[in-house]
């Protein structure tokens, strides 16, 4: 992997990342085990992460606060919804009293997939559940190191020993 490609659309990049809020709290990283790979623009990568990444080379360190459009996103009011508490009947009411405002619950959503959701509230009739990626409406610093680039029209072959 040559330090004189600059990273485009389409390249595969190879680095080590972290995820964190400004204060130091470390979402996700991998800066200590092996480095992810990913072509830029096939969605593996927030759009935002990789617009920093553009016009880099391997070597290059990135450390950059993101806001919240850059990142995951404004918190949209929308996403938080009034659900009838009787859709929490999988809970026994001993276990419903245990959700508390911060618990994770996943529901299924038109297609079958899981959509996790964060109880904000918890009312007699309803419960409050904030549907929002958890980061939504949040500043994010982006670090990355770019350990490789392979140029965007080149096949990359593997070959095993």
């Amino acid at each position: 992997m040559s330090t004189d490609i600059s990273i485009q659309q389409g390249c595969q990049v190879t680095l080590h990342f972290s995820v964190a809020l400004p204060e130091g709290n470390v979402v996700d990283s991998n800066f200590d085990s092996a480095p992810a790979s990913f072509t830029v623009g096939d969605g593996n990568m927030l759009p935002g992460f990789e617009e920093q990444l553009l016009g880099r080379r391997a070597g290059e360190e990135i450390e950059v606060v993101l806001p919240p459009e850059k990142a995951f996103g404004p918190v949209n009011q929308e996403n938080v919804h009034r659900i009838p508490r009787n859709r929490f009947k999988q809970f026994l009411d001993d276990e419903f009293e245990a959700l508390q405002p911060g618990t994770v619950v996943s529901f299924k959503d038109p297609a079958g997939f899981d959509l996790p959701g964060v109880i904000k509230e918890k009312f007699a009739a309803t419960v409050v559940v904030d549907f929002n990626h958890p980061l939504a409406g949040k500043d994010i610093l982006f670090r990355a190191r770019i350990v490789g680039v392979i140029p965007a029209d080149t096949s990359p072959v593997e070959i095993k020993l």
